[in-house]
């Protein structure tokens, strides 16, 4: 028993651990430890080379690839590391833009605001760098996500959308404005809603208007600013939409760049030719369809049938009846938008003080009204935009006088401002919202653009708009007169106003009323030269217009301009070329057409103008020069003093010789020797002033000159010898071809007076009683005499004595200096031509 008791014990028995002794390892204990060895690769190990990276050592295709991470941060990173990446490596835009674009573009509807935020920035710097061209296959891309951010239920992404709508419309406005139809419908969705077809609603709304103000509860802003953030992103859009159609010819309205529709894009470019060396000339003449100038919108031919997207606005809006339909709804809603803003800006019922708006209402009305007046713009021609204007009219002409002209003018209403403490989480919020100041003059002006554009002309049968286009025309009347700061846009405004108010009120009193003011406007001084060329095309092309419209007809105010613009022209000079340019058009227009104001004027200032010294025919530039001397035919008199300065201007070298032949031929029509009459146009000058003028011209100095010639005794003139009888006045190589090509027009024309050899006693009498007497004799003088008598020399005519020995001594005076000339250089002939 004891045996068995102490076996059992010995199987059981604990064993006692003693105090720091090492426990013992149990029988079946694990051994778990090992060894390991690293294994490597030296091609995994280095460092990618292929392409630039950034400080955290990521390639382009790593940043874009963490664009597709479900995480936040590190989307946001790899967005922040793309605008690194490109800033540092210009060059990757190039080579990535697709994969750029479309990844970029793709988190724009991303759940995360740093996120869309970055990604907003990264394309503003793409945009900044890539030109549109580039971007434009990848556009559709672009606009698809675009609108798909527009629509999004969230309204933060509705938000962010507007800001990348902000850089494509400040970098890409033409690639957004070619296919505006779905950005439109985007527009109409984010301030509004479509209501529901049941019968109570289709009872609600007598026009059948199915759009709605929808009011979202859950943004950050109140649903005024959202709405006005909304309507400054579609005014921008809508501007960028017009500029893209080609201005006709004579737009009044258009705030463009150009003067009353003469900028240089869609009009024809001339072409210059000089017959007399196309007959010479190895190259031909290459003529274009339209000579180089846009197609007109008014063809007929496709390269293919456009396709009818089935769209509700109107794929491209190019025709009225999809302009007249998008307009159709949104006018309710810029009314309804307006009517809420104002509304809550007086709520009062007060009137002594409805005309003062707060900036917040002034900026959502100056929004409305120019929404409406770029909706006008869209239609693609001008019938076009007659009829729209006829449709506004009847549909809204009466809802736009109790809205808008119930207290025109309006002001500014001053608000008392609070100090309060600024929440920089509520700051960062609102600034969301563009801030938009505009002044009370900018809406006032807008607001009678809009208006008078709804007027129709008046006639019989159709009632009358003075009741409600009074107060416009005496705003626009007091706003010229009173020496009001104008811009150059708001100017162009005004006068476009002013032009459709004369043209529809068809009133001589209204006329004169309205281009009086104007006047006095264009008195200022100190005006820009843009803003200056504005007013001048404005009177220039109101001029042209006098023709079958009787109350502009003989215009005091038209005839005064007229007037005044020879005086200005001799004034100005050649300080401001480009305005002197505008002068000189305006007056060619109104000389053409027989003005005697402006004639009357031309001839008392025609001294002045053609002075050879001063005058601005000799300094402006060569097509003002050409303007200039086409003037000439125009005038009424050519007296003794005009000749002699025109005589002047021809020999001195002023202006060209092609310039100088031209202005003799013009002379040489106006005179009575030419048998050339246009109606019943009288002869400018006599017949002796006309002679006068050419034998001045022929000697090519004046007798001052000649004079101070003789008594000079300077030595650059070369001594008589017994080869060279006179002494010649060597003139510069230019000179002398000068002078030489001016003695060939003046051989023309005496040619074609009449009997040669009455020309020659003409030509002969002047040598003899001016010439012969002379001992210094310029070169030039002396070769074109010789070449006008060979011309005028028949078998017929007897030279007198004193002539023929003149003549002769310049004869061996030339060829003594042509001689001496071979001799000291023989490859400078410097006055070859007087041997032909």
């Amino acid at each position: 028993m004891k045996a068995k008791k102490k076996k059992r014990q010995d199987d059981f028995q604990k064993v006692k651990l003693k105090v720091g002794k090492t426990k013992p390892k149990a029988d079946n204990a694990t051994n778990t430890n090992f060894r390991t060895k690293g294994i490597h690769l030296t091609e995994q190990l280095k460092r990618d080379t292929s392409g630039p990276t950034t400080h955290r050592q990521l390639g382009i295709n790593d940043l874009l690839s963490q664009l597709h991470h479900y995480n936040a941060n590190v989307k946001h990173t790899a967005l922040l590391g793309l605008r690194e990446l490109l800033a540092l490596n210009p060059s990757l835009l190039e080579q990535h833009l697709s994969r750029l674009l479309s990844e970029v573009a793709a988190v724009f509807t991303d759940k995360d605001g740093n996120v869309r935020v970055a990604a907003t920035r990264v394309l503003r710097f793409i945009a900044q760098s890539v030109p549109a061209e580039r971007v434009a296959p990848f556009f559709p891309l672009l606009s698809a996500h675009l609108s798909c951010a527009m629509t999004h239920i969230e309204t933060g992404i509705q938000e962010d959308a507007m800001k990348v709508l902000d850089v494509l419309l400040e970098h890409y406005p033409a690639l957004l404005a070619a296919r505006p139809a779905v950005l439109l419908t985007n527009f109409l969705e984010l301030i509004s809603h479509k209501q529901s077809s049941g019968g109570a609603k289709k009872a609600q709304d007598a026009k059948g208007r199915t759009w709605a103000l929808s009011v979202n509860l859950s943004r950050a802003v109140t649903s005024q600013q959202w709405r006005l953030s909304v309507l400054l992103r579609l005014g921008r859009f809508l501007q960028a939409v017009v500029e893209e159609r080609p201005v006709e010819e004579g737009d009044m309205s258009g705030p463009t760049e150009g003067v009353f529709g003469s900028s240089g894009e869609g009009r024809l470019t001339p072409l210059h030719l000089i017959w007399e060396e196309l007959p010479y000339s190895k190259v031909g003449v290459k003529v274009y369809e339209h000579s180089g100038a846009k197609p007109t919108p008014h063809s007929t031919f496709r390269l293919r049938p456009e396709v009818d997207t089935g769209t509700a606005v109107g794929e491209s809006l190019n025709s009225a009846e999809a302009v007249q339909s998008f307009a159709a709804t949104l006018v309710p809603l810029l009314l309804e938008v307006w009517v809420e803003a104002s509304t809550s800006d007086s709520p009062g019922n007060s009137t002594d003080g409805a005309h003062l708006l707060s900036p917040d209402a002034m900026s959502v009305m100056f929004q409305v009204l120019s929404i409406l007046q770029l909706l006008r713009k869209l239609a693609p021609q001008q019938e076009h935009q007659d009829a729209l204007d006829a449709w506004f009219r009847k549909e809204y002409l009466g809802e736009f006088k109790q809205h808008f002209m119930k207290n025109f003018p309006y002001g500014t209403r001053d608000t008392p401002r609070h100090k309060k403490k600024v929440n920089l989480k509520r700051s960062k919020q609102t600034a969301a919202v563009p801030g938009l100041t505009v002044e009370p003059l900018a809406l006032n002006i807008t607001l009678c653009q809009v208006m008078v554009s709804l007027s129709q002309r008046q006639g019989l049968g159709r009632e009358t708009d003075g009741d409600w286009l009074t107060p416009l025309r005496t705003f626009v009347r007091d706003t010229l007169s009173n020496e009001v700061k104008l811009s150059y846009r708001q100017l162009h405004m005004l006068l476009g106003t002013v032009w459709k108010m004369v043209f529809t009120q068809r009133s001589k009193t209204v006329t004169e009323d309205l281009l009086a003011a104007v006047y006095f406007y264009y008195q200022q001084r100190h005006l820009t030269l843009q803003t200056r060329s504005l007013l001048l095309s404005f009177y220039s092309k109101l001029y042209l217009q006098e023709q079958g419209h009787t109350h502009i007809a003989r215009s005091k105010v038209l005839c005064r301009w007229l007037a005044s613009l020879p005086v200005q022209l001799s004034q100005l000079g050649h300080r401001n070329p480009a305005l002197s340019a505008r002068l000189i058009q305006s007056i060619q227009a109104a000389a053409s057409r027989g003005n005697k104001d402006l004639l009357n004027s031309l001839q008392a200032q025609a001294c002045r103008l053609y002075d050879p010294q001063e005058g601005v025919v000799v300094l402006l530039p060569a097509e003002s020069q050409q303007r200039m001397v086409q003037l000439l035919y125009f005038l009424p008199k050519m007296s003794q003093s005009l000749l002699a300065n025109l005589s002047c201007c021809c020999t001195a070298g002023r202006i060209s010789a092609g310039l100088a032949a031209s202005l003799i031929r013009i002379v040489h029509l106006r005179s009575s020797l030419s048998s050339w009459s246009v109606g019943s146009q009288e002869a400018a000058l006599q017949d002796v002033d006309y002679i006068s003028f050419l034998f001045s011209t022929l000697t090519g100095f004046s007798s001052d000159k000649l004079t101070s010639l003789q008594e000079a005794g300077d030595d650059s003139a070369l001594p008589p010898s017994p080869l060279s009888p006179l002494s010649l006045y060597p003139t510069q190589l230019e000179q002398f071809t000068h002078h030489w090509d001016v003695v060939e027009e003046i051989c023309h024309c005496l040619e074609t007076l009449g009997s040669k050899s009455q020309c020659f006693d003409i030509l002969q009498n002047g040598i003899c009683k001016y010439l012969i007497k002379l001992g210094v004799v310029p070169d030039s003088m002396a070769a074109g005499l010789l070449r006008a008598v060979s011309r005028l020399l028949d078998l017929s005519v007897l030279p007198i004595e004193p002539v023929l020995r003149f003549l002769s001594q310049c004869c061996l005076s030339l060829l003594a200096l042509l001689i001496t000339l071979q001799q000291e250089a023989p490859a400078d002939t410097n006055h070859k031509r007087c041997t032909e």
